[in-house]
């Protein structure tokens, strides 16, 4: 059964360049209501946790890396349809290949530095969204 609430992290690349408030703009625009929302910094152990599926593939330091070099900004957003229709707002993890005016065709650079991560499902969507949030820290 689809939940109503999805994970966000708009990643170091695009809080360096100065996107947080054109990002969440589109967010809220599509729709989506934010119930928390903290700039932070992930250490290299909660990189390695929030990643650990990653932790064979070859790209795994590199990620742990690029994740853990400046904030980030963690949210849980709520909206009917919520990790599907977010996904379609953030485009494909390659921006060359992203659908005109989603977030990753706006403001990714690359695959690697694709700005936002979006949660893949429900499941996924409540386990990110409480490894950053407590309980009490949500609205």
């Amino acid at each position: 059964m689809a939940t109503n609430r999805t994970f966000t992290m708009l990643k170091p690349d695009a809080v360096e360049k100065g996107h947080i408030g054109a990002i969440l703009e589109k967010i809220t625009a599509s729709g989506f209501r934010i119930v928390a929302m903290k700039l932070t910094q992930m250490t290299t152990a909660d990189a390695e946790t929030f990643y650990a599926i990653h932790k064979e593939r070859p790209f795994f330091g590199e990620l742990v890396e690029y994740m853990t070099r400046g904030p980030i900004v963690a949210a849980i957003l709520e909206k009917d349809n919520a990790v599907e229709d977010f996904r379609t707002l953030i485009g494909a993890t390659n921006p060359a290949e992203a659908a005109e005016g989603t977030i990753r065709k706006m403001y990714a650079a690359s695959i690697g530095e694709n700005a936002v991560h979006g949660s893949d499902s429900d499941e996924n969507a409540a386990i990110e969204g409480a490894f950053h949030f407590s309980g009490r820290e949500m609205f």
